[in-house]
C-alpha cells in the first residue's frame, strides 16, 4: 500500500464533477482538486482505468505523486486536514 496525492485540473465542469466523484470513492480530498489516497498496486490500477474514461488529452491533466513511508515522514502540512496516514503507520 502506498499513499498517492493525486491532484487534477479538468476544463469542463461535468467531466471535473465526474472525476471528484470517483476520487471520492478512493481517498480523501485535502483540497479542492486534490486527493489523498492510500492504495494496493491493485486499486490503483484500477483507479488509473477508471480515471482515464472521464480525462480528456490535450484538455486535462491529472498527476499522481506516490509517498512512501520514508517520504510521508517528511511531510509538512499547516492547517487541515493532516496527511492521511498508511495503514500502521504513526504521524506525529
Amino acid at each position: 500500500m502506498l499513499l498517492y496525492v493525486v491532484t487534477y485540473d479538468v476544463s469542463c465542469d461535468k467531466r471535473r464533477k465526474k472525476v471528484s466523484d470517483l476520487l471520492e470513492g478512493y481517498g480523501r480530498r485535502v483540497q479542492y482538486s486534490v486527493f489523498e489516497c492510500v492504495l494496493s498496486a491493485a486499486k490503483f490500477k484500477e483507479l488509473q482505468k477508471r480515471l482515464k474514461a472521464r480525462y480528456k488529452a490535450g484538455e486535462d491533466s491529472v498527476r499522481f505523486y506516490p509517498l512512501s513511508s520514508h517520504t510521508l515522514g517528511q511531510v509538512l502540512v499547516w492547517g487541515d486536514p493532516p496527511v492521511t496516514g498508511m495503514p500502521g503507520s504513526v504521524i506525529v
